[in-house]
């Protein structure tokens, strides 16, 4: 899985000088230090699914681009067959699957998140992106953190949030947990 971080992290690095868009500015605009940005694109450090989808935003391309280096053209529909969807693991602790990374000019991103269960009583680190965001549990049962509030949820639950509050998700009872995650 690193080499696949390396090549998104080339593509990020090639789009935005194409862009004409400076590190500086572009770590402004996702809210993190410069110095974390470059972390980014140098490949050091995981990019979470919600930081790659700010980062396609900002440099005016469709997610999938990122993800596979490919153009997306798919416009009337794309159809993502069972665990065939794009693979993000950029987060120690989610596994995110793209489902519609061929579609252009999307609206909203949609994964399938499988959170696997935590091996500490730590509370899991939090992260934040601009828009709003709705998670649909699948499978299992899990612990949603969100501005100073603890909300289990189990299968068939769902939540629809202000993705710009800090947020996390844990897995409950030993089991991972599968959700529908749908960016906007």
């Amino acid at each position: 899985m690193k080499e696949k971080m390396k090549e998104i992290a080339l593509r990020i690095k090639e789009l935005r000088e194409l862009s004409d868009i400076n590190t500086k500015e572009i770590s402004e605009y996702l809210g993190i230090s410069e110095e974390e940005y470059q972390k980014y694109e140098g490949g050091e450090v995981d990019i979470s699914a919600s930081i790659l989808f700010e980062i396609a935003h900002k440099l005016g391309v469709d997610m999938g681009l990122l993800l596979t280096g490919e153009e997306t053209r798919m416009h009337i529909f794309t159809v993502t067959r069972k665990d065939k969807g794009v693979e993000v693991e950029r987060r120690k602790q989610y596994k995110y699957q793209n489902l519609a990374e061929k579609f252009i000019h999307k609206k909203a991103e949609p994964f399938i998140v499988t959170v696997e269960p935590r091996q500490d009583n730590n509370k899991p680190s939090t992260n934040s992106h601009p828009g709003q965001e709705f998670d649909y549990v699948l499978e299992g049962e899990m612990k949603f953190y969100i501005h100073d509030n603890e909300i289990v949820l189990k299968e068939g639950d769902s939540i629809f949030f202000d993705s710009s509050y800090e947020h996390a998700m844990e897995a409950l009872n030993n089991q991972p947990a599968r959700f529908l995650a749908i960016i906007l």
